[in-house]
């Protein structure tokens, strides 16, 4: 009896000492609805320190454990954002470490992989990829990863890269709207991809080729079109640019047997070679984003640069095909190429005399959604009768496999690491620029009705951002820390 009573005193100490200390504190979380790799199930997910201890029925949990029980709030793994441009160091004023991881806080994302465009230096060799890591450090509310560039000429930086931990390499075939990131034709890539084929890393490419571009622009501006209008813009990105850069880009997968991702697919013309590549076995991944999926070309009015991004939001149909394309398995991931600029190169406004608002071949092409993803995309999959548990494989464990990090987050599952979130399925609102936590309030989304609310947001255990009836409560102390991967070459 004493043994049991000791025993019970040590336990009670234990307890409280972990308590006091709150970053070791063990506690769980319990919802009616928390969304596993077996389905939705009514659990507690048991948190120790940084990782998911265990997952098990409320009522098996000891009476020591603090429960906070979400009801049913849905609970899902914290999202992984594959295609983040943050811009820093050097273009800070267009969004920054700080305003975007807090942006993805408010949004469910837990982890961001950051490109390495549009900051200065571009992120195209080790010593430009610690200058970045330095500017990120104890500022970011978030995890993060950073993928390296593939440019022109520098085939010979990219294994350093890859032994200096980055996930991956991002390349254009085509510019990409800031000279030192340089796009990179045919002859070059094929110099750089034995490099990368070594790496096993995946490239992430901009598959649009200038040639179909060029030849649509000449014929536009020898027509008199009026670049206000979205049909102008839409027709100077014809659909060929696409498919000519992923024929040729599927030629050189099956030479070099790299892995191939294409990012943010917008013509569905592309699904049957990319279906037909896919049963061949190439190591091909694709994603597209939430604007492709959400907005259709016949309903962005002339002058509305916020729409603008680059390949073109296409037409209702296309749309339609993409979201059939998710649910055949054809793409298997959705990122937000969050892409944000100063308002002012949005061109919504004239800023100088005698300048035309709202023309497209002038604005920034880029559409800033991290904290409007989920939501953006729950409105439609509720339309469309889609699953929860699929959204969160597209959101979460789908872009931590292509980022090679999903044994430590992408789902809930004990040994990973507590990055959770609590996403009321049942609420709706209008999106103001309140609820836009980047740095520059620019949304095509604003004033539509969205389903969906994230609630609070965990990093590692702690609550890093909580929706609160007074507004939006972020925590005060940054402790996202970058994954940096360990590479041995093949």
């Amino acid at each position: 009896m004493a043994y049991l009573v000791l025993s019970g005193l040590l336990r009670m100490f234990y307890l409280l000492v972990r308590r006091h200390n709150n970053h070791f504190m063990v506690h769980a979380l319990r919802s009616r609805r928390v969304v596993t790799p077996h389905g939705l199930q009514d659990t507690a997910v048991v948190i120790d320190g940084d990782c998911i201890l265990a997952i098990k029925p409320a009522a098996e949990l000891s009476p020591e454990i603090p429960l906070e029980d979400l009801g049913e709030v849905a609970l899902l793994p914290g999202l992984v954002d594959a295609h983040t441009h943050i811009n820093e160091p050097g273009r800070t004023e267009w969004e920054g470490f700080a305003t975007a991881t807090r942006a993805a806080a408010a949004g469910g994302f837990t982890t961001l992989v950051d490109m390495p465009l549009n900051c200065l230096p571009e992120t195209i060799d080790v010593d430009s990829l610690e200058l970045k890591r330095e500017s990120a450090r104890g500022q970011c509310l978030v995890d993060y990863a950073l993928w390296g560039g593939a440019v022109d000429g520098n085939q010979n930086n990219l294994e350093p890269l890859a032994l200096a931990g980055v996930p991956g390499y991002k390349c254009f075939l085509i510019y990409p709207g800031c000279d030192g990131f340089t796009s990179i034709d045919r002859q070059n890539l094929e110099l750089a991809l034995p490099h990368i084929a070594r790496t096993g890393l995946p490239l992430l490419v901009h598959a649009e080729l200038a040639e179909p571009i060029d030849a649509a622009v000449q014929q536009l501006n020898h027509s008199n079109a009026d670049w206000r209008a979205y049909s102008t813009y839409l027709a100077s990105r014809p659909d060929e640019a696409e498919l000519s850069a992923i024929r040729m880009l599927l030629d050189l997968c099956r030479q070099y047997r790299f892995r191939l991702h294409i990012v943010h697919l917008a013509t569905a013309r592309a699904l049957p070679m990319l279906l037909e590549a896919k049963r061949e076995g190439l190591p091909l991944t694709i994603e597209t984003c939430p604007h492709y999926l959400h907005l259709a070309a016949e309903q962005i009015p002339d002058g509305a640069t916020q729409f603008k991004c680059a390949p073109p939001i296409r037409s209702h149909a296309n749309r339609e095909e993409l979201w059939t394309a998710l649910l055949q398995g054809a793409i298997d991931l959705i990122a937000t190429d969050h892409s944000p600029c100063p308002p002012e190169m949005k061109r919504l406004q004239a800023t100088t005399p005698g300048q035309e608002a709202g023309r497209f071949d002038e604005a920034w092409g880029g559409i800033a959604s991290l904290s409007t993803a989920l939501p953006v995309l729950y409105t439609d999959c509720v339309a469309r009768g889609i699953s929860l548990e699929k959204l969160a494989r597209w959101l979460s464990l789908a872009p931590a496999e292509l980022a090679g990090i999903a044994t430590e987050v992408g789902s809930i599952v004990p040994g990973k690491h507590a990055n959770l979130v609590a996403f009321d399925t049942e609420a709706s609102f209008v999106l103001g620029t309140e609820h836009l936590h980047y740095r520059h309030k620019i949304s095509p989304y604003l004033g539509e009705t969205l389903r969906g609310v994230v609630r609070g947001t965990w990093l590692r255990g702690q609550k890093i951002y909580t929706n609160a009836e007074s507004g939006a409560v972020f925590t005060d102390t940054p402790r996202g820390r970058e994954y940096a991967l360990s590479c041995s070459l093949r």
